[in-house]
């Protein structure tokens, strides 16, 4: 995995594992990679892996059976929706809107744009 310089590492490696979660890889009830197998996986610090469970454990995200290990929690995909469409409303599309604005973008060139995409 690359990461960027933007945010901290174990913060990414936690959006990843929501990415995975929000796309299917891991369901609810699912067992996630242990933090030595996701740590191995990405190439960092196991403390960094540690970091990035204790931050999805803490938001209830994923859960620890002593002994068994970290699995998704019931609800992790509905929840990480939400927070990343109230994420994106509120701190990714006032940015677009005000490049559209500048660039003379209008929806139709959006659509036109996502169609292709399609």
């Amino acid at each position: 995995m690359n990461f960027s310089s933007d945010k901290a590492i174990y913060i990414q490696m936690a959006e990843r594992l929501c990415d995975d979660i929000i796309a299917g890889t891991y369901k609810a009830d699912d067992r996630i990679p242990s933090v030595r197998e996701y740590a191995v996986t990405l190439e960092v610090n196991t403390n960094t892996a540690v970091k990035a469970y204790d931050l999805l454990a803490r938001n209830e995200i994923i859960y620890n059976k002593r002994g068994l290990g970290y699995f998704v929690s019931p609800g992790a995909h509905d929840q990480i929706l939400v927070s990343r469409k109230k994420d994106f409303i509120n701190n990714t599309l006032p940015e677009l809107f005000r490049q559209m604005k500048l660039l003379h973008v209008d929806i139709k060139d959006i659509e036109e744009a996502w169609n292709k995409q399609k």
